[in-house]
């Protein structure tokens, strides 16, 4: 017995050892299965050097050493993937293999679309219903009544909305899901469900990897990639990139001792906006701006492609015709004309097109009456005026299916916020934008490198000394009357003996151990002068005064019929400068250079920007000083010869500026001028007397109307009236040729001058 006991026993363990085996071999099978090690992490580079630019993008490399085939991970953020996938550089690695992985960036909407449940654009809990139609889920309702069930289980028929009463005899809309249960199809109001779930476990898991792929796009901040090294041996791997930083500023301090010798000190200012510590990091600061720009290299591109129908064409049948009735109408609607067998299009007045007599006129003998009917059903589909709701084609019936309907509902929703966002966005000002590249601005690049290494923790800006050492210098004053009326600023003009580039930036200076004022200098080159201002000097006083000098003749001559006249314009700028204070002043009067005048007093500016003339000059304690600056330029008008008045060319002749040739050109136009003036004076003349003659024969008309025939006074009106038709002719005659006269001057005058071209 006891042996029968240790022999049940043994089977026993047996079999619950070899469950567990065949359990921990299936679990192992399994692809997704919960205890699957997960990939172990890989190891990270150091971040060693670090180069910042001006253009909002620094250089970062990371060295560190690694033994055979190693997998190394670097986490960046997403933003940032992009311009890693654009700059990734293997330093001194021409013998290196290397693979690089990193997580797909596939667009939420278009992952979410690929499984069985759609989840984009937030769909409601009927929507998602209406998408699993035909399966099978339980739910849990509302107790309402002893006889309403609290569970049912069942397959998803679809969705519909349903007018029910509401209160006060109002009407509301109610989402009714429709299951088919085991006793039949039961209507299930939406309000009434409190949970439900999916049967099916695939439906149900895809629900669930949907769920996760908006939990996931939620915290996709930082992203990982893999650089996966092949090789044998101990080496040491260097990986670079570009990614986006801050750019780097630099301040300066001038120190100007007792007796006004500058010292220049210089401090770059850097930050570490990133989420990693800098430990003994090498850098360099580099002056330049490369064009840099981002491409979105690591989201999926997904190309849409057109979508191509075979060409399918249906048989015909010959169709057989009748002739037209007289007074009548081919084909008329309603129930007679181009009958189809037993259907065909509807009527005026609603009725089929030839639905009631099938057998009307042309019907086609060959058309079996099956499908005229079909042709009449595709008709009747297409009428706007058919309420026939027994068919739920919704091409048929034009009724929004529950879908349409709950897409029509959210499209209203979002144009009503974007309507709330127009005002917003008109209120942008397209002009504040400025052009991203200035002439004076572009140079080679230079670069300070920091001899110590560089700590700076995440999240932490730093100043680092680039400069400190002497520089040439001298004090001098700097008046602009655009800056200011009544005094100058004063300021330095020193050089830039540092031996290196200077960025620019602003500048505090420090006279004897105080404070001066600020400055602020431009982008300096070893061995370049510079000007600078730090304050405004009261112990010199300047007032400025312009006289404009009456413009002067200079030359004229004719070009094709225009006379072309330029004359001179001189315009004087004198500065009044009183020095009040107890120092002697080196001043600088800056004057603007204009565009088209031409400076003549002082012949040269002690120097000359883009936008300024320089004038150096010195001024004693208590002493006045003036500066003279004349500048001329020349504006050239042109006229017609032709337009030009008789007095102007008169001016020119007379003058010493046109040359004899011009003059004799200029005479011999104001003689064709003279002669064609005096033809049209006679022409007005001759005008005048037909005028005068005319308006005397009205007179002598109405005299003669008047008097009777046999009287002398007739007969002397009569003779007057004779010598005057007479006189008419002969004007006529001279007004003719005169006409034809000043045609021909005026065409040979217009022809001089068009020829016309002296100087």
């Amino acid at each position: 017995m006891r042996r029968r006991n240790y022999l049940f026993v043994g089977v026993i363990a047996a079999v619950l050892v070899a469950v567990v085996a065949v359990w921990r071999y299936s679990a192992a099978a399994q692809p997704g299965a919960q205890n699957e090690p997960e990939r172990a992490p890989g190891m990270s580079l150091p971040l060693t050097e670090v180069i910042l630019f001006n253009s909002g993008v620094g250089y970062f490399q990371r060295e560190g050493p690694i033994e055979g085939a190693t997998r190394v991970d670097l986490t960046f953020p997403v933003t940032d993937v992009p311009d890693l996938l654009k700059s990734l550089v293997l330093p001194d690695a021409s013998d290196a293999k290397v693979t690089v992985n990193y997580d797909s960036e596939e667009p939420v909407d278009r992952t979410l679309k690929s499984f069985a449940l759609d989840l984009t654009n937030n769909p409601t809990l009927g929507q998602i219903l209406n998408q699993a139609r035909g399966e099978k889920i339980e739910v849990v309702l509302q107790q309402n009544g002893a006889t309403q069930p609290g569970s049912l289980t069942g397959v998803i028929v679809g969705m519909e909305e349903q007018s029910v009463p509401g209160p006060k005899d109002t009407m509301v809309t109610m989402d009714m899901l429709n299951m088919l249960c085991a006793e039949g199809v039961r209507e299930v109001p939406l309000t009434q469900v409190q949970r439900l779930r999916f049967l099916n476990p695939s439906l149900d898991s895809e629900f669930h990897r949907a769920l996760d792929v908006l939990a996931a796009a939620h915290n996709s901040q930082k992203r990982t990639v893999s650089l996966n090294f092949t090789g044998d041996g101990k080496r040491t791997a260097k990986v670079g990139y570009v990614v986006e930083n801050p750019i780097w500023k630099t301040s300066y301090r001038l120190v100007l001792d007792k007796k006004g010798k500058p010292t220049l000190q210089g401090w770059a200012i850097v930050e570490n906006t990133s989420d990693e510590d800098w430990k003994d990091v090498r850098m360099a600061l580099i002056s330049s701006r490369p064009i840099s720009f981002q491409m979105d290299l690591y989201q999926p591109l997904f190309i849409p492609r057109p979508t191509v129908e075979p060409e399918l064409f249906a048989s015909l049948r010959p169709p057989t015709y009748q002739g037209a009735m007289n007074g009548g109408q081919i084909g008329g609607f309603g129930g007679g004309g181009f009958q189809f067998g037993g259907g065909g299009f509807p009527g005026a007045n609603g009725q089929n097109w030839g639905a009631q007599n099938a057998g009307g006129r042309f019907n086609n003998p060959n058309s079996p009456q099956q499908n005229g009917a079909q042709l009449g059903n595709i008709a009747q589909n297409m009428n706007p005026n058919n309420n026939d709701n027994g068919n739920f084609n919704n091409s048929v019936n034009n009724k929004l299916s529950y879908e349409e309907m709950q897409q029509r509902r959210q499209q209203l929703r979002q144009n009503k916020d974007n309507a709330k966002k127009i005002g917003s966005i008109v209120a942008l000002d397209p002009s504040g934008v400025a052009s991203v590249a200035n002439a004076d601005e572009i140079g080679d690049y230079f670069q300070y490198n920091i001899d110590q290494k560089v700590t700076l923790p995440r999240q932490k800006s730093a100043m680092l000394p680039i400069v400190n050492q002497p520089v040439e210098g001298k004090r001098v004053s700097i008046y602009n009357e655009a800056i200011q009326a009544k005094f100058p600023l004063l300021g330095l003009r020193f050089k830039n003996t540092t031996g290196q580039d200077l960025m620019q930036g602003p500048v505090s200076v420090y006279e004897g151990g105080t404070y001066a004022g600020d400055g602020r200098i431009m982008d300096l080159q070893p061995n370049e002068e510079r000007l600078l201002s730090y304050a405004i000097d009261q112990g010199v006083e300047i007032k400025a005064e312009g006289t404009v000098a009456p413009q002067q003749l200079i030359s004229v001559k004719v070009v094709k019929g225009i006379m072309q006249v330029t004359h001179k314009l001189r315009e004087t700028r004198l500065y009044h400068i009183k020095n009040r204070s107890p120092e002697d002043r080196d001043l600088i009067v800056e004057h603007p250079i204009r565009e088209e005048w031409k400076l003549v007093t002082p012949e040269k500016a002690s120097e000359v920007s883009r936008d300024v003339y320089r004038f150096d000059l010195s001024v004693a304690s208590g002493q006045s000083a003036k500066q003279e600056v004349v500048e001329e330029r020349s504006q050239l008008s042109a006229v017609s010869v032709s337009t030009a008045d008789d007095n102007t060319i008169k001016i020119f002749l007379s003058g010493n500026v046109a040359s004899p040739k011009l003059k004799d050109a200029l005479s011999k136009a104001l003689d064709f001028r003279s002669q064609l003036a005096a033809t049209q004076r006679d022409l007005t003349q001759l005008n005048n007397q037909l005028k005068a003659i005319t308006d005397d024969q009205v007179r002598l008309r109405a005299n003669l109307d008047k008097m009777p025939a046999t009287s002398a006074a007739y007969k002397r009106y009569l003779d007057k009236f004779d010598q005057q038709e007479t006189e008419i002719e002969k004007i006529q005659k001279s007004i003719g040729e005169k006409q034809d006269a000043a045609k021909a001057q005026q065409a040979a005058y217009e022809d001089y001058l068009a020829g016309l071209s002296v100087d």
